[in-house]
């Protein structure tokens, strides 16, 4: 299959469809990732109404241990972990000096001396390698780790098949993780979380096991549909339910504020990167980022700019069809503050043509975020 040959490929290449074109494999953090595998269409069903596998290997990670290891990820971290117990998920923002964004980020507490955070960019490295101290090491695991995300309402019933460990929503609840879990005879780090606004876990096993995973969680999901998905639909889902990401809702000229990301902004903290820069930006916001209904196809539109009348506010980041409003084109656009209140109405610009559109409510899917919680 002709994958690019400046990428590395997906620990589960071998599961990947022998016909895809090299347009169809997605450079995300210098490694390939395939638009799809089985059927766009089929995966996004599959995310919403049974059980979708997605590799997530691709993203960095970075371990830091020693004493006062927790220290060091609170210095480049937008939120105060320093209370969060043992076995949790903080989900946040790495920002530049100037307060702009540099990567949406999870971070991982196993212990004040040893913490680990996953993003896509690769200079939070350098951020983090700033903050080291004599007694605290850092190590980027990619090489080592394989990800496979199994999104989706029937994902708990297909991994409770292959594991002892009670994955119960009392026992195992939303951000949180478990070590040394025997899932199929794999040595296995299970995150409970995701990209889908769905039920969901991220599987992290040795990366020389990566297809024994990939099997065993598909023969355990086979009757719940199970099917390996792409990066197609896992964008349908993503902005149907209003997630971020980088150089598409954010780029270095956007700050947390401007970019759905303030929430995670603890500027009671005293010192962490940026923060001086961020305490002035706080109330300067120009942006947000906004979901649109545009009457019209997807096709051509991302990039395109918005306009309220006469006025350009804006463009479009991403368009996508969205069977959760019956298949009527939804994007997600950074739009100028006073012109993203819900209801208002705008035009997009593109081929050599007008399109209707209008600002909804963000997110479209589960307002509420109950089904990954559930």
């Amino acid at each position: 299959m002709p994958m690019p040959k400046h990428l590395k490929p997906c620990p589960f290449f071998d599961r990947v469809p022998a016909d895809l074109t090299e347009d169809e494999w997605t450079d995300v953090a210098g490694q390939a990732t395939p638009e799809r595998i089985t059927g766009t269409e089929a995966e996004y069903r599959a995310f919403r109404t049974g059980v979708g596998m997605i590799d997530f290997s691709m993203l960095p990670k970075w371990e830091i241990t020693g004493p006062g290891a927790i220290d060091v990820l609170n210095a480049v971290f937008s939120r105060n972990v320093s209370a969060l117990a043992p076995g949790s998920i903080a989900y946040g923002v790495v920002v530049r000096e100037d307060g702009t964004m540099m990567d949406d980020c999870t971070v991982l507490i196993y212990g004040d001396d040893h913490v680990r955070l996953t993003g896509g960019n690769w200079e939070v490295e350098d951020v983090i390698r700033s903050y080291l101290t004599p007694e605290t090491s850092l190590t980027e695991l990619r090489s080592t780790i394989a990800t496979l995300s199994v999104q989706g309402p029937k994902s708990r019933e297909t991994l409770q098949k292959l594991t002892a460990t009670d994955l119960s929503n009392e026992a195992f609840p939303y951000y949180t993780f478990q070590t040394g879990v025997d899932l199929a005879g794999i040595p296995a780090h299970i995150n409970r979380m995701g990209f889908t606004a769905e039920l969901g876990y991220e599987v992290m096993v040795p990366i020389e096991r990566a297809l024994d995973l990939w099997d065993a969680v598909a023969e355990a999901g086979a009757e719940f549909g199970a099917i390996g998905c792409g990066g197609g639909a896992l964008m349908m889902v993503r902005v149907e339910a209003g997630m971020v990401m980088g150089d598409l809702e954010y780029d270095a000229e956007t700050t947390p504020f401007e970019c759905r990301m303030g929430w995670s902004v603890d500027l009671d903290k005293k010192q962490f990167h940026g923060r001086d820069a961020l305490v002035a930006l706080k109330d300067r916001a120009r942006r947000t980022v906004a979901s649109i209904v545009v009457d019209g196809e997807p096709e051509g539109l991302d990039e395109a700019p918005l306009f309220d009348g006469d006025v350009e506010v804006g463009f479009i980041t991403m368009a996508v069809p969205s069977p959760e409003l019956g298949g009527r084109t939804l994007a997600l656009a950074r739009v100028a503050k006073g012109h993203a209140a819900k209801g208002n109405g705008l035009s997009v610009r593109a081929d050599g043509g007008d399109h209707a559109a209008e600002v909804v409510a963000t997110p479209v899917y589960d307002p509420q975020r109950l089904k990954v919680r559930s």
